[in-house]
């Protein structure tokens, strides 16, 4: 009698134990349960995506800084920041899974050892694939398969209605604003899909391998003469003092150039690119800047 209750017990537990999945991260593949319950997030990316995927989060970085989320951040507890978790919230919380990538991947180890980790950081040099890889694996991990498809379909609709308002349109240099200095970024880079993925012709060699890009001058600016200058404001996206990018590049050297001239500078929102990047929305909102600013037609979200 005894055993056969046992038997029935390991029997009774086999489809919950069933649900495990196994995802892609950062650091290879993890197996975790799947639909877990209570989750803290300590990236932008993965906030971005888990939100448009309706799934809802227990914990977040203080100062999330990027206005869609404002929402899914006030119904959860701060629970640190984009930098350095608050170890006695996440205690208090007791999450059934962790989530970092980015700026706080470097916390990776020190959460683990408290609660299931996995790190989601986006490289930029396959930020596209990436992030719709990201998709997938959350669609998996939280059962919400049918919205992940959905929302990778749409996505990449996005991505090739951009490239044919790219196609033939000229080239394109990416620079960052931060105050008064300026930085280019060029394909293989955290902004350098717009380059590769949408097929727009970089106007100059830029050496930018890491994350703050090339220190360029006006002078490389003028020389580059792109058709198209597609803008991020690093200052404005993390809310510092300073010069805003129009008023940093607002001089005669930009000034004479043909994108300038032929009014072809582009702004993209600085928190969707510089601090959610990657993120399915962020990439939604980037492309439907891209489209509208080419002459194409966006799609709804």
């Amino acid at each position: 009698m005894k055993a056969a209750l046992t038997a029935a017990l390991i029997l009774g537990a086999a489809p919950a134990l069933a649900q495990d999945v196994t995802i892609p991260t950062a650091r290879g593949e993890a197996a975790l349960p799947a639909a877990p319950e209570s989750v803290v997030v300590y990236d932008l990316a993965a906030l971005d995506t888990l939100d448009a995927l309706g799934v809802g989060v227990d914990g977040v970085p203080d100062m999330i800084g990027v206005d869609y989320l404002d929402e899914t951040a006030a119904e959860a507890q701060v629970v640190g920041t984009l930098f350095e978790p608050d170890f006695e919230a996440v205690n208090a919380l007791s999450p059934d899974l962790a989530i970092v990538g980015g700026r706080s991947a470097t916390q990776y180890d020190a959460l683990s050892g408290m609660v299931p980790t996995i790190d989601m950081t986006i490289p930029g040099e396959s930020l596209v694939e990436t992030g719709l890889s990201r998709i997938d694996a959350y669609g998996t991990l939280f059962r919400r398969e049918a919205e992940a498809a959905d929302l990778r379909q749409r996505l990449e609709d996005r991505i090739a209605t951009a490239q044919d308002a790219v196609e033939g349109r000229g080239d394109g240099l990416i620079v960052l604003t931060n105050g008064p200095k300026v930085s280019a970024y060029g394909a293989g880079t955290r902004f350098g899909w717009l380059h590769t993925t949408l097929g727009l012709p970089e106007a100059a060699d830029t050496d930018s391998a890491g994350r703050h890009g090339q220190p360029v001058s006006f002078e490389f600016i003028a020389n580059a003469d792109p058709d198209w200058l597609i803008v991020i404001d690093r200052a404005a996206a993390i809310g510092a003092e300073g010069a805003r990018a129009e008023a940093t590049l607002d001089n005669p050297l930009v000034a004479g150039t043909t994108a300038w001239e032929a009014e072809q500078v582009i702004y993209l929102d600085p928190a969707d690119t510089y601090l959610a990047g990657g993120g399915a929305q962020s990439m939604a909102r980037t492309l439907d800047t891209m489209i509208s600013a080419f002459g194409g037609a966006g799609s709804d979200s």
